[in-house]
């Protein structure tokens, strides 16, 4: 039997990621509307309630309002916006995430799917404060860059259009300096740390990819940790995942398109051991491990399928 699957938003940047992904897999039975049908609610509605599993990629508010669309019990869904990233109720996507978080995956009817900085963020700090490396209380900070398509239409028009409204030809730009950015109740949650970051993030005049930062000054830590016992801690608690891997320290060079093109993710710690510094650092492709190509993995897991079927790893 084929598994029925309707994305709502296929159009959009994550939604045409998500159905190449699916593209000829003999499995995937994909369910969709013709372009006239795409905003009318009772064809969505239709196509909601008659798939196995819907996959979100909408503004919050349009997806909060597609699941209030589900009348079907079996209907299991996942969400690719950021609605319910910390609502009860809902499994977080992110299967590497704790010790037995893919089986919750694969249990879940509502599966929200994790946020592109929050992954890097999450990969690198969740496995230090479990092992009780960071204190729960740890004031911790976040810096980060992304390719622009993780802005959506506008961004990619203004990056890529010189005669759009708000073009800009700037090579870097910063932003949220207010603090307050939509993913940081989303980093604190799920790290399960007493403090929001502070969190940086910015955009650089690339496509897609990304890159993650977390300083971590070991010297002010409790016990005097190294690099090699931090590299690690991360390496055992990724050791079986065949889409997080931790890179040797060695290689120092980080480029925010290491990992662009391709759904895996990839940490790496560096430093100075002598003056007990260091610097946690994810690439990752904003809108593959950040988006469409979690969306898939989780889709595989919760329909017993291989986790990393149409993956590019």
């Amino acid at each position: 039997m084929t598994t029925r699957v309707f994305i709502d938003g296929a159009v959009g940047t994550t939604g045409l990621e998500i159905r190449e992904r699916l593209a000829g897999r003999g499995e995937i039975d994909l369910i969709t509307l013709p372009d006239d049908k795409r905003k009318d609610a009772a064809a969505r509605a239709k196509a909601l309630n008659a798939a196995d599993f819907v996959i979100l990629c909408l503004p919050d508010d349009a997806a909060v309002e597609a699941v209030s669309l589900i009348e079907n019990p079996n209907t299991r869904v996942i969400d690719a916006s950021s609605a319910h990233r910390v609502a009860d109720g809902w499994t977080y996507g992110f299967a590497e995430l704790e010790p037995g978080q893919q089986a919750a995956i694969a249990e879940a009817a509502r599966v929200s799917n994790p946020g592109c900085y929050p992954t890097g963020f999450l990969a690198l700090v969740r496995p230090l404060v479990r092992a009780g490396v960071i204190p729960h209380d740890w004031p911790l900070s976040v810096n980060a860059v992304s390719g622009y398509s993780g802005g959506g239409k506008a961004m990619i028009s203004a990056f890529e259009d010189s005669s759009a409204p708000g073009s800009d030809a700037t090579a870097w730009r910063g932003y949220a300096l207010g603090l307050a950015h939509k993913h940081v109740p989303e980093m604190q949650r799920h790290a399960r740390i007493g403090h929001p970051p502070i969190f940086a993030p910015s955009v650089a005049r690339t496509y897609r990819g990304m890159v993650v930062q977390v300083p971590l000054p070991l010297h002010a830590l409790a016990r005097n940790w190294s690099l090699a016992q931090i590299e690690t801690i991360l390496a055992d608690a990724y050791r079986d995942s065949p889409v997080v891997r931790v890179a040797s320290s060695e290689d120092a060079l980080v480029r925010v398109e290491d990992d662009a093109n391709t759904d895996r993710l990839t940490v790496r710690v560096t430093g100075d051991d002598a003056n007990g510094l260091a610097m946690l650092v994810a690439t990752l492709d904003n809108l593959g491990k950040g988006a469409a190509g979690a969306a898939v993995q989780n889709l595989n897991i919760m329909a017993g399928l291989d986790p990393v079927a149409g993956l590019n790893l």
